[in-house]
């Protein structure tokens, strides 16, 4: 099965950082990309939201974020005991993958897209409530009811960081507006999303380059747990949207939020309330192993998982 083409321009840039190439974007480029994303992912998600009853997302909302804390809770004593890891960077590396990846849940979204595999619209909603629960969670195996965490800060960080604010405001406007009210706005946020996402994979692909380094502290065990974690994430996903009655489409959705890490906002808010803990170990197993994996492999993996329980194939 070919990639999609938006992975492949995640390759071009993975091979040209690997080759040295001068290739690279202005990071003011860079930033007007991610607005872009963050923003149009949450207008779609807004205007899905509109058509349904925001009271019927309660339940699934509740057991999807219940079910996710699982995710940082497995993984710290794995970390911990078999990667004998410091506890501060277990607990930081397991509050990465509790958390999730704006840019993988876009690549599954334009993936489905491509295959005209409808799913519900709503995930996105999913999408902003998975970010804050597992770094909470991590600072609290970090600290073990320390008195000297600073959780207002924390908490300031990750609610007010771009990522929440874009994807909340544009899920509040894409809500107000409704689908005839955002209509006019669809050729800049829908019909040019696949070819701005293109641009920022471009980018990642050399940011993940240059993190190559990093993956040589992380060690072989890191290693094998930045692959089969997103895995384990992934199954976890699969059979909770099952529960949900999800269609295929939001369960494999579902599946790689689940099966993504962290690497903009997680590492942020350990920075402030876990400083001990080595940044280069989380970052180099979320973005320079999990990441690329998922691109390249998972997600056709979570698709022909949540398509394989489903009884479709």
């Amino acid at each position: 099965m070919p990639f999609e083409p938006v992975i492949l321009f995640f390759v071009l840039g993975l091979v040209a950082g690997i080759v040295r190439s001068d290739l690279k974007l202005p990071g003011v480029v860079y930033e007007a990309l991610s607005i872009f994303l963050l923003l149009a992912i949450g207008l779609k998600g807004g205007v899905e939201l509109s058509r349904h009853n925001v009271a019927d997302l309660a339940l699934p909302a509740l057991v999807i974020v219940a079910v996710a804390l699982l995710i940082p809770l497995a993984a710290f004593p794995v970390l911990q005991r078999l990667g004998r890891l410091p506890r501060a960077d277990a607990a930081s590396i397991a509050a990465h993958y509790g958390s999730v990846s704006v840019v993988t849940f876009a690549v599954a979204s334009s993936y489905l897209a491509s295959r005209g595999e409808p799913a519900e619209g709503y995930m996105v909603v999913f999408l902003a409530l998975l970010e804050l629960p597992a770094l909470v969670m991590g600072v609290a195996l970090a600290r073990r009811g320390a008195a000297d965490t600073r959780w207002g800060k924390l908490f300031h960080e990750v609610l007010a960081g771009k990522s929440i604010v874009l994807l909340g405001g544009g899920l509040l406007i894409g809500w107000l507006a409704g689908p005839e009210g955002i209509q006019p706005l669809d050729r800049v946020f829908f019909d040019l999303f696949k070819g701005m996402l293109a641009f920022f994979l471009l980018e990642m692909g050399l940011v993940v380059a240059g993190r190559l380094a990093d993956l040589r502290r992380a060690g072989v065990f890191l290693a094998v747990f930045a692959v089969l974690m997103p895995l384990a994430g992934g199954l976890l996903g699969v059979l909770t949207a099952n529960l949900l009655d999800f269609s295929v489409g939001g369960a494999m959705l579902l599946a790689t939020l689940y099966a993504s890490a962290s690497y903009i906002a997680a590492p942020a808010a350990m920075r402030i309330a876990v400083p001990e803990a080595n940044p280069a170990l989380s970052i180099g197993a979320s973005l320079g192993i999990t990441f690329p994996f998922n691109l390249l492999v998972g997600v056709p993996t979570y698709h022909w998982l949540a398509s394989h329980l489903a009884g479709v194939i």
